[in-house]
């Protein structure tokens, strides 16, 4: 939206960002305000300069999942496993039962933490420090589990091609069902001081409101969109890894404001836990990783005493295994929405050109439009609740 240049009113021009502490991440707004409403605005992007999608052009295919951490680094798990699914789809790899649903686990965990940070960090935003505290303490439960399956915590590189590294331990089903008993009590908590709060409900009710067209001719997907009023969600639409098998429900709201993406997304907390519950109670047995030695890693140990599991280490880890022709796009459901990955191989070890769908990039082109008519602080929420994580915008 271009800036007015009317100077029959004085106007001030007032940069919000890049670096500011009611952004969450290196982007610039350049409002005009007419005293503390905002008139119009231009987002401006490119503050980090990764240029992810060419350095994963010059990488062989396994040590582009560490890069995939980094876009959204509020639920690195599925950008992982998304990536994961796209190379599966491209060699035509089938994974077993039981990684797929390990993945759901691991996936909804990481869709919790994401929705976590973003509702807390809002409630922080209107002035509501307790809430944040209160779900941070679950959100670093969360982040043990990831340690019991990966190793990690925030910048996960969990998961393999073909599967799972390796199957969950006995401590990380027991923390997991240890949190799956204690989180539901603190998560009613946190709705309790929010939902239903006047103060919190005036700075959020009616502001920033989209409608469910112009959230579609934008590109809105995930969270956003569906507080605008479309169930539009990729788990259901188009289910993977065995999405099919769940049942859930998809929260839409009506307004489209911020209070609506507020409450969509504690509502997909709650359909999260029963989706991880449902997958912990029928697990199925058998192996956590496919029948494929060209793409998938040996474990560890039986490349120390196995030469075969040895040779396929080296060539899987230096890229030495070339990938078939072909050309292929995988989507799932990532925190913010519809993220996908496009991949074209040329018969090569790395891809020939890969690119990366990065919801927040896609909507966050809708924020002046959204902010125009409100006030500066209201701005700030409008932001916080759009939930637009800088990683995915300069990939």
């Amino acid at each position: 939206m271009p800036l007015l240049n009317d100077f029959s009113q004085e106007l001030t021009t007032l940069n919000l960002g890049p670096t500011h502490p009611a952004t969450h991440g290196i982007f610039q707004n350049i409002l005009q305000m007419d005293g503390e409403r905002i008139v119009s605005g231009v987002p401006t992007i490119g503050y980090i300069h990764r240029a992810f999608e060419k350095i994963a052009e010059r990488r062989p295919f396994y040590q582009i999942t560490p890069l995939t951490d980094r876009m959204n680094y509020c639920s690195s798990p599925i950008n992982n496993m998304g990536w994961h699914m796209t190379v599966e789809k491209l060699l035509g790899v089938t994974v077993p039962k039981r990684a797929q649903y390990m993945r759901v686990i691991m996936m909804e965990l990481a869709r919790i933490a994401d929705h976590l940070i973003c509702n807390s960090i809002l409630g922080v935003d209107t002035g509501a420090f307790t809430g944040f505290l209160y779900v941070f303490q679950e959100r670093e439960k969360i982040y043990e589990i990831y340690e019991e399956v990966c190793g990690s915590r925030l910048t996960t590189n969990m998961g393999r091609v073909g599967g799972m590294e390796r199957d969950f331990s006995p401590v990380a089903l027991q923390k997991l069902r240890d949190w799956l008993k204690t989180f539901p009590a603190v998560m009613k908590e946190f709705e309790s001081m929010f939902n239903r709060n006047r103060i919190f409900m005036d700075r959020v009710v009616n502001v920033g409101p989209i409608s469910a067209e112009k959230a579609l001719n934008y590109g809105f997907t995930g969270p956003n969109l569906r507080a605008a009023g479309v169930d539009y969600d990729v788990r259901a639409m188009n289910p993977y890894s065995s999405y099919e098998d769940f049942e859930f429900d998809i929260p839409v709201g009506t307004n489209g404001d911020t209070y609506d993406r507020f409450i969509v997304r504690n509502e997909e907390i709650w359909q999260s836990l029963r989706i991880i519950k449902q997958a912990l109670e029928n697990l199925p047995e058998g192996p956590y990783h496919a029948d494929a030695p060209h793409y998938y890693l040996p474990a560890k140990q039986e490349v120390y005493k196995n030469m075969e599991a040895l040779i396929y280490h080296f060539k899987i880890i230096m890229g030495e295994i070339d990938a078939p022709v072909g050309e292929v796009y995988h989507s799932v459901e990532g925190g913010n929405g519809e993220l996908g990955f496009y991949l074209i191989s040329d018969g090569g070890r790395t891809p020939y050109r890969l690119h990366f769908r990065r919801p927040c990039f896609i909507y966050y082109q809708a924020y002046p439009e959204m902010a125009v008519g409100t006030t500066l602080s209201d701005a700030i929420v409008i932001l916080s609740s759009m939930n637009v994580i800088a990683g995915e915008l300069d990939a």
